[in-house]
């Protein structure tokens, strides 16, 4: 039992300080975190839009956040590397927090979900799924849903190729859950499949979307003649000297 407590206890404790570290960064726009463990001391890898704003003049800003996870956290050594995220409409976490914010500022919740998914769409994603949960349009609670591409639900390339964040948007009807899941554009599912290399049916015949009509009617010509003609048919007719000889 004290291995199990020991591992939800430092579960628990990376939960928190991810909680306070999208507080603390929401301006510089958090896009994720991770944290590993060295022989020197914990490697904190923050992921933001903007990590101007993280680092602060002449490195003020980092450093107190630097202190807050030693002393409030007890961290040992810890070390922050702001990593800036190459695209954020790719990032879900950043797209969670720009949804929220747009509720936030009176977006209608359709008009905000749209143009988010548009926008991750465009930038190259294969797919992605909103979902907004809260006191939407009056005092009960429902739940509204964005969909566009391709987006898997369960299964390993579910853990694999889907990122998801979450955001709270504060109403003054109340508090709207936003979560966004997108799939990355360069995932490859176990059903895609590519054939390489031609057969040699395919090698004589061209692109028949290219060649005129004139062409495949010789195509077709040349492969009719090709054919051999059978010695002999069954349909053919019976002469009636011969059916006469038979019924006798």
């Amino acid at each position: 039992m004290a291995s199990e407590r020991k591992f939800v206890s430092e579960n628990i404790r990376r939960v928190l300080l991810k909680e306070y570290l999208m507080k603390e960064v929401s301006r510089a726009g958090f896009g994720g975190l991770q944290v590993q463990r060295r022989p020197n001391g914990t490697h904190v890898e923050l992921i933001t839009e903007r990590p101007g704003l993280v680092i602060g003049p002449r490195g003020q800003t980092i450093k107190s956040l630097t202190n807050s996870i030693r002393n409030d956290f007890n961290f040992e050594n810890p070390q922050i590397e702001v990593v800036e995220v190459e695209n954020p409409n790719l990032n879900a976490q950043i797209m969670a927090e720009k949804l929220a914010f747009s509720l936030e500022r009176g977006w209608h919740f359709r008009r905000a979900g749209h143009s988010t998914v548009r926008r991750i769409m465009e930038s190259g994603a294969r797919g992605c799924h909103i979902i907004l949960a809260g006191k939407l349009t009056g005092q009960r609670h429902r739940t509204e849903k964005f969909k566009e591409g391709h987006i898997k639900f369960c299964g390993e390339p579910s853990e694999e190729f889907i990122t998801r964040g979450f955001a709270v948007a504060k109403l003054k009807m109340g508090v709207i859950g936003v979560t966004v899941e997108i799939m990355d554009r360069d995932s490859k599912l176990p059903t895609d499949i590519s054939v390489f290399g031609k057969t040699e049916a395919s090698e004589k015949l061209p692109d028949l979307f290219t060649v005129k009509t004139e062409e495949v009617v010789e195509i077709v010509e040349e492969t009719v003649a090709e054919v051999p003609v059978a010695e002999a048919k069954e349909t053919e007719a019976v002469k009636p000297e011969e059916a006469a000889g038979e019924e006798q």
